[in-house]
């Protein structure tokens, strides 16, 4: 299970989080795995335009992969207006 965000989506979710859980909890991935369910990717995609070899980065995002059903669940429900671009 996987939530794709935003940079700015995911800075705002961040300080949310940050109010809610210790400074400790997103110091080790492991343990943010544990509390929060999930730990957290920097990804960047690459695309090759039509007929061009080089590849060129493309977006950004930032990935959440989630280890516990229940804590994605939650996390969709208590998050769902900043995923959702509201």
């Amino acid at each position: 299970m996987v939530v794709v965000l935003t940079p700015k989506q995911w800075q705002t979710i961040r300080a949310d989080l940050h109010t809610m859980y210790p400074p400790s909890v997103f110091m080790l991935r492991n343990k943010m795995r544990d509390v929060l369910g999930f730990t957290v990717r920097e990804h960047n995609e690459f695309h090759a335009p039509q007929g061009v070899d080089e590849r060129v980065p493309h977006t950004y995002t930032i990935r959440l992969d989630f280890y516990n059903k229940n804590k994605y669940t939650m996390f969709l429900l208590k998050f769902s207006e900043q995923i959702n671009g509201q």
